[in-house]
């Protein structure tokens, strides 16, 4: 089968149509934000910490978390040191008492079905199910059906036509000859990658039902020779070993904290020494007061999957800590971006 041209850009920028799709829940979170829990008129009176904020409205760390990084990245909050507290934006159209509160206005949309979720995730921590479905369930549940793992990984697949030549362009990998693509679900990136870098062979590691779609994908591309797929669940399984670079595209934002923890651990263990570890997602900035398009993106991970985006911040201490360094940060497309670091020699 011939192979598909995955190194020519389009003729036209889609960037405003991915983020229609990304920023999909951001208006039902500040609905939340304006209704059920009345933050801005409590906050206007007493600027908190995370941790005095969940208190009050007993509500959890990390979608908490995600609430405060979006709401600063509209402008409607301020982050001082970690105490958060009411820009004049806030105050004038969002404070119950003002004459200009747009409060009922919100209202009036409270019932949706994101916004009734988003308040339980608030409150429990626990993913809803996909897109508020009665029907589905939580991603990681549903991707273990045939029918749901399909549809979601075409999704994705079709995302990452765009965005896998955007990534591999901004990556240096004259000296890497093999290359690993973790949970990498249709193989898009992976034979973006060899697209651009010809001198590279490349594995996909998925887990079933996936594991098939990927290899069904790959061959229809025209890139079997090229790129395998190894089967396998990267939090049960050691990772393979014997590759120079190791590829998190979309992955580290499902999951929360300790399991991102897990699974860098493993790519270093794993990793060739000297070898290259990318992270390919939407990433905050280290303060964590946008872009505002990451932030709100942020709302539907933390709504559907147990994570969140993660800020250049948070990465860089975390991979210091497991033994990685010299870092570097590239964007890419669509608010997209790389962030690297290297297993030592």
């Amino acid at each position: 089968m011939p192979r598909m041209n995955l190194t020519t850009p389009p003729r036209t920028d889609p960037l405003e149509i991915y983020r229609f799709r990304d920023s999909i829940y951001a208006v039902d979170m500040v609905t939340v934000g304006i209704v059920y829990l009345d933050f801005f008129t409590w906050l206007a009176k007493r600027p908190a910490d995370l941790k005095t904020i969940c208190r009050h409205f007993q509500i959890t760390v990390r979608p908490t978390d995600v609430m405060l990084t979006l709401f600063t990245s509209l402008g409607l909050v301020r982050n001082k040191g970690g105490v958060f507290s009411t820009t004049r934006l806030a105050r004038e159209h969002l404070v119950q008492g003002s004459r200009w509160f747009l409060g009922p206005y919100y209202a009036s949309l409270k019932d949706r079905p994101v916004c009734v979720d988003l308040l339980k995730v608030l409150r429990t921590d626990k993913p809803a199910n996909w897109g508020s479905s009665k029907s589905e369930k939580e991603w990681s549940k549903a991707m273990e059906a045939p029918d749901f793992a399909r549809t979601f990984t075409a999704a994705m697949d079709c995302r990452g036509v765009y965005l896998g030549r955007a990534m591999a362009r901004a990556l240096d990998l004259r000296r890497q000859r093999r290359f690993l693509d973790i949970a990498g679900g249709s193989g898009i990136y992976a034979c973006a990658v060899v697209a651009a870098h010809p001198h590279l062979t490349a594995a996909v590691f998925e887990k079933p039902p996936v594991n098939q779609v990927a290899e069904r994908l790959i061959a229809e591309r025209g890139f079997a020779k090229k790129v395998s797929v190894l089967t396998g669940d990267m939090f049960t399984a050691p990772l393979p070993t014997g590759f120079d670079v190791h590829l998190f595209s979309n992955v580290l934002h499902d999951w929360d904290t300790p399991k991102v923890r897990q699974l860098l651990a493993a790519s270093f263990r794993a990793l060739k020494p000297g070898g290259l570890l990318v992270i390919h997602d939407m990433h905050l900035d280290a303060a964590k007061t946008g872009p505002r398009p990451v932030a709100e993106y942020s709302v539907i991970l933390m709504h559907s999957t147990e994570g969140r985006c993660y800020s250049v911040g948070e990465l860089k201490p975390l991979l210091r800590e497991l033994g990685f360094h010299k870092f570097g940060f590239q964007p890419t497309a669509a608010n997209r971006s790389v962030f690297t670091a290297r297993k030592p020699n």
